[in-house]
């Protein structure tokens, strides 16, 4: 509990989705309220789940928790936020210019740039000494999936420079003169990010390569724009005790391994570590228990373990059946931290070795496919959605078809507001739109970013949609858009991928909600690391696999008509070895075990 110690007044919980900052985070605050202290806890995650862990509907406002006195807490809603600024923008001339006027500035307000720079305002105003966190002695953030925050942490000074060399007034936000006044609330942001007196970055880990290896790089990229003061927490650090059970050993010496090999940037870093609990972290008691020894009277019990029910199946029967497919989109989606990068090239390099001609791919800034899938096979290509070099190819189109048609001053112009940092999220969305086209020739499997981040591009997709019918009526069947082929059951099978736990499953059903509001059924769902289907004797490793037939029976019988459940496997699996044993492992299916 070393980052608690002279604690600044911003803490910030970052890291590989799944590896327990929305925990870490919770139990932080928790700690530091009950100490006196008065703590606001915030998420920046598009898909939170706090109100899960503490038991409370939040909003954008701070709420009181109950049962903490001295904690509030709140979510940085995007759509909520963007509602918001568009209002605070359009509302002062809602009355004053023509309806049609109007309409235009709210559709140029309505992408997702505008959700993007609305989120960004309510952070850059949390790191302020004024406003709704003014009256907190700490502020706890609780971010995103690494590649979001990234972005988000990144914003701050990309906004601030931006603002600094902009000279002829353009953004692609319309006019950067509303913009100026925010500068100096940018700037204060950057200057608070980077002071270690006032803001900490807190690492979370857990024992894996593919999750220290994103730690090391989050911090390296983090430290280049001035967040230097950082912690490492080793969380989910296992000890067998059952060494007579072949997963539970193995589960420890791969843990130990990886540390083993932890990137030296990491080992130079302050560090924490943190037992895996046999608990799931929701509700208060169980955050207050999470920052406390284990306690032997709850903490690895011996617990019979239930049959898994039926419906549950094996990945390979999911392979069998998109096998049959030559072309189409497959897009992997859910929370962060549930495997989604692993199931999408467990599929890929089935599909390929089964004579299917294969296009991997993602749209998660932090994910690298190819290094989860090791050596290249045949009938196998693969590629991600780079950010940077989206965006110089983007730039250097918009350039180049506008070129001939303006003078100097505008093209100086239309380079300054290509130099925005709205300009990422159109060209990330103009990859994904040719990926989703590009599957009319070809099997494409998508592993997408975490939830939230994916939905704001299902968003632009269905900003795009809307713009294109608007201004192509009478052209009936000639316009394709991208949210009409992901709508097409024939052409677009989304798999849902989750664990067997009771937060990521609650997040996965609001996910099928979500999409099924845009028109987009999910195809299946994938239960993945399930210890239940491993049948472990471990007994902490049991308690955790018996918590979790209760939430593989509710996705089998509530929410999926398909459902694949892929066992736990003793090393996280890398390289085409270890991908294949994830596609052949047998799910476990015996009866009640003592």
């Amino acid at each position: 509990m070393k980052w608690i110690e002279n604690a600044p007044r911003h803490l910030f919980f970052t890291g590989k989705g799944g590896v327990g900052k929305t925990s870490l985070a919770a139990a932080t605050a928790v700690f530091l309220a009950d100490r006196g202290k008065r703590v606001l806890l915030v998420s920046t995650d598009p898909a939170s789940n706090l109100d899960d862990v503490l038991g409370v509907a939040l909003g954008r406002d701070p709420t009181p928790v109950p049962g903490v006195d001295g904690l509030s807490a709140l979510n940085i809603d995007p759509e909520a936020a963007a509602l918001a600024y568009r209002e605070r923008v359009v509302g002062p001339v809602r009355d004053l210019l023509p309806a049609d006027t109007v309409a235009g500035m709210e559709e140029q307000l309505s992408g997702a740039c505008t959700v993007e720079v609305a989120a960004f305002d309510e952070f850059t105003m949390l790191l302020g000494e004024d406003g709704a966190a003014a009256a907190f002695d700490h502020v706890v953030f609780d971010t995103a999936p690494t590649g979001h925050t990234l972005r988000l942490l990144r914003l701050p000074a990309a906004w601030s420079d931006f603002l600094d060399t902009n000279e002829r007034g353009a953004s692609c936000l319309g006019p950067a003169s509303g913009m100026k006044m925010q500068h100096d609330r940018y700037a204060a942001a950057v200057r608070a990010l980077s002071d270690p007196a006032r803001t900490l970055l807190i690492l979370v880990t857990r024992p894996e390569a593919g999750s220290l290896g994103e730690a090391a790089s989050s911090s390296r990229e983090l430290a280049e724009v001035g967040l230097r003061n950082q912690h490492l927490i080793i969380n989910g650090v296992f000890e067998a005790t059952d060494r007579t059970d072949a997963l539970a050993t193995g589960l420890e010496e791969g843990g130990q391994r990886a540390l083993g090999r932890m990137p030296d940037s990491l080992r130079s870093l302050p560090s924490s570590s943190m037992p895996l609990r046999g608990e799931n972290i929701v509700g208060l008691d169980a955050v207050r228990r999470l920052l406390l020894p284990a306690d032997a009277e709850t903490e690895g019990r011996v617990t019979d373990l239930p049959a898994l029910p039926p419906g549950a199946d094996s990945l390979e029967s999911l392979v069998e059946e998109l096998a049959a497919r030559t072309h189409g989109l497959v897009m992997v989606m859910g929370k962060g931290g549930v495997g989604k990068t692993t199931v999408a090239a467990a599929l890929a390099v089935a599909l390929a070795e089964r004579g299917v001609a294969v296009h991997l791919t993602t749209t998660d800034p932090a994910a690298h496919v190819a290094d989860v899938v090791g050596d290249l096979i045949g009938n196998l290509r693969i590629t991600r959605i780079d950010p940077e070099v989206e965006v110089a190819a983007y730039r250097a189109k918009v350039l180049a078809r506008a070129g001939k048609d303006l003078d100097d001053e505008g093209r100086a112009l239309l380079e300054e507001d290509l130099r925005s940092p709205c300009t990422e999220e159109v060209a990330v969305f103009h990859a994904f739109s040719r990926i989703v086209a590009g599957a009319s020739r070809e099997l494409v499997i998508m592993d997408t970013a975490p939830t939230g981040h994916t939905l704001l591009l299902l968003d632009a997709a269905g900003g795009y949609h809307r713009e294109i019918m608007r201004n192509s009526a009478g052209l009936g069947g000639a316009v394709t858009t991208p949210l009409m082929r992901l709508r097409d059951a024939d052409y677009t099978r989304v798999l849902m991928v989750t664990l067997a736990e009771t937060t990521p499953v609650l997040e996965a059903a609001r996910l099928a909600d979500d999409l099924r509001r845009a028109g987009i059924e999910p195809f299946a769902w994938v239960i993945n690391n399930s210890l239940a289907a491993a049948r472990p004797h471990d007994p902490l490793l049991r308690q955790r696999a018996a918590a979790e037939v209760e939430q593989i029976r509710r996705v089998t019988t509530e929410l999926a008509r398909r459902v694949s459940v892929v066992p736990r496997l003793s090393e996280e699996p890398r390289g085409l070895a270890g991908l294949r044993a994830l596609v052949e492992e047998p799910v476990g299916h015996r009866g009640t075990t003592p």
